[in-house]
């Protein structure tokens, strides 16, 4: 490939922002056609964003001669399908997290993607924002001494759509998001520490659905153990009162700790020997720009991206053990 000429599944509000617009900043990247199933929501984003074509029929955007790779950016019940579609295709795959509903949905579509010898991406993002690519240099460079131990904390208030019982948005229904708001946020958490620290490799966790709103669990704990020894805890909320609200992780090592927010843009903390720093870190106007890149210079074979259906994959398989045993009761 020379350039990558890009079709997008999905044309909703993540891709208005946070992901749509990068794909033309990039040099030999393209946006070439979009797909929704509204013809005129369809037809109205691409004239919006200046892209050539766009379908209301997947296969047919799948099947455009001039796209060369797929972005799938649906809910999560409808990735495997289409990941394994543009496989057959024989075009790679860039998807929106989380992976899919199941890790063995996860596992399809790596193994589709490997028979059609074509790359599988994941939109886990943070691993290339620089704000977090900065706490990687410091636990690198042993800033805060051996990592020991991380804690996730975050508390949320429901969203106003979250209390509408006959019109529930869609990421609080596990039969088309896989579970709740745990799968759709703290997937981010998880993904991002197996990028510091490696593969998850022991699991336990706890749930509920304490507040009654909608279908999906609530509230969420688990303790974990990486493959590189460093242990980790953390607590999912969201049904608390908005002056609850949290959202914080600290990784604790053996001369000091680290804080930060994942969502938010409050500065990195680190508390050490030499006391008390912060570090502002800007983030960029498209935050999955700097992944994107990654991904578009692995497909032109200038550089490899660190997000992939394997180690995405990781993240869903932890997902599922954490609410396993709450699972089995329901």
């Amino acid at each position: 490939m020379q350039q990558i000429n890009w079709g997008m599944i999905g044309c909703g509000d993540v891709t208005e922002v946070k992901s749509g617009p990068a794909f033309n900043k990039i040099a030999g990247s393209k946006l070439v056609a979009v797909m929704r199933r509204d013809t005129e929501k369809a037809k109205d984003y691409a004239r919006h964003h200046g892209v050539p074509k766009w379908y209301d029929d997947a296969d047919k955007l799948i099947h455009e001669p001039e796209v060369n790779a797929i972005y799938v950016a649906t809910p999560p019940d409808s990735h495997a399908a289409y990941a394994i579609k543009a496989a057959e295709a024989g075009k790679p795959v860039y998807v929106e997290k989380p992976m899919a509903r199941t890790f063995a949905e996860c596992q399809k579509m790596i193994a589709a993607c490997e028979q059609a010898g074509v790359p599988l991406f994941v939109a886990y993002y943070r691993r290339r924002l620089p704000v977090f690519l900065k706490i990687k240099e410091l636990l690198d460079s042993k800033a805060i001494g051996e990592a020991r131990f991380v804690t996730i904390s975050l508390y949320h208030p429901p969203r106003s759509e979250d209390l509408q019982r006959d019109n529930l948005p869609w990421r609080v229904k596990p039969d088309i998001a896989g579970g709740g708001y745990f799968y759709d946020l703290g997937s981010h958490q998880l993904d991002l520490l197996d990028y510091f620290f490696g593969p998850i490799v022991s699991v336990k966790g706890q749930a509920a659905n304490q507040a009654g709103w909608y279908p999906a669990e609530d509230i969420v704990s688990a303790s974990f153990v990486f493959e590189s020894s460093v242990m980790g805890s953390g607590l999912w909320c969201f049904s608390l009162s908005d002056n609850l609200r949290k959202d914080r992780i600290e990784i604790v090592g053996s001369n000091g700790k680290i804080a930060f927010s994942t969502f938010g843009r409050e500065p990195i903390k680190i508390e050490s020997a030499k006391g008390i720093e912060e570090f502002q870190v800007p983030f960029p106007q498209h935050i999955q720009q700097p992944l994107i890149r990654t991904v578009v210079d692995e497909l032109l074979g200038r550089g490899k991206c660190p997000s992939t259906g394997i180690t995405a994959a990781r993240t869903n398989w932890v997902m599922e053990e954490v609410l396993r045993e709450w699972r089995a009761k329901v």
